[in-house]
C-alpha cells in the first residue's frame, strides 16, 4: 500500500498557476471593496443609479451566498469562518489534484473569492456588497467582485467536468 506524502495533498503540476489566479482574485476584490468603502463611501451615499438596470448599494452580507444563514452572533460568524477555511482547504486539494488548465483557473477563482470574503467576515464581521442588478421590478441579489469569481469558477468546474479534454476518448492504445 502506497502513501502520499504532505506535499502530494497541497501541491500538484497546476497548483502554481490556479494560486496566482487566486491571488490576482483576492487582491482585485480586496481593493475594489477598500475603494468603495474608504474613497467611494458607498455607506454613505446609499443608492447610487449607475444604469437603468444597475445600481451601487451597500449590503453587509452576515450569511452566506444569497444573504442565507445569517449571522448575528460572534459564535455564528467564527462557524461561518470555520466552515469558510475548511472549503478553501478542500479546494486546495482538490487543485493539487487538478489536470486541466480550466479547472485550476476555476479552483483558482473559488479560492479568490473565498479568501476575498473571508477576510471581510474577519475584518468586518460581514461580506461588503455593492453591485445590484435589476430589470422589470425584478432585483436580484447584491454582490461583490469575489462572490462573481466564486459563481464564475462554480461554471468553469461545471463545464470542464462535462466537455473537458479528460472526457475525450483516446484511440491510442
Amino acid at each position: 500500500m502506497s502513501r502520499k506524502s504532505p506535499r502530494n495533498w497541497l501541491w500538484g503540476p497546476l497548483s502554481r498557476f490556479g494560486l496566482i489566479i487566486a491571488a490576482v482574485t483576492m487582491v482585485v476584490d480586496q481593493a475594489i471593496k477598500w475603494w468603495m468603502l474608504e474613497v467611494f463611501n458607498i455607506e454613505a451615499k446609499g443608492t447610487v443609479t449607475v444604469t437603468p438596470f444597475f445600481d451601487l448599494v451597500m449590503v453587509w452580507n452576515r450569511g452566506i451566498s444569497y444573504g442565507l444563514f445569517q449571522q448575528d452572533s460572534a459564535t455564528g460568524r467564527l462557524l461561518l469562518i470555520g466552515i469558510v477555511v475548511v472549503a478553501l482547504t478542500v479546494m486546495v486539494c482538490w487543485l493539487a489534484r487538478s489536470t486541466t488548465s480550466l479547472s485550476a483557473v476555476a479552483l483558482g477563482l473559488i479560492l479568490g473569492g473565498g479568501v476575498g470574503n473571508l477576510i471581510d467576515r474577519v475584518v468586518h464581521g460581514a461580506v461588503a456588497d455593492f453591485f445590484s442588478f435589476h430589470a422589470f421590478g425584478y432585483y436580484w441579489y447584491v454582490f461583490n467582485i469575489a462572490d462573481a469569481a466564486i459563481v464564475a469558477g462554480v461554471v468553469g468546474l461545471l463545464y470542464d467536468s462535462l466537455f473537458g479534454s479528460h472526457k475525450k476518448v483516446s484511440n491510442t492504445p
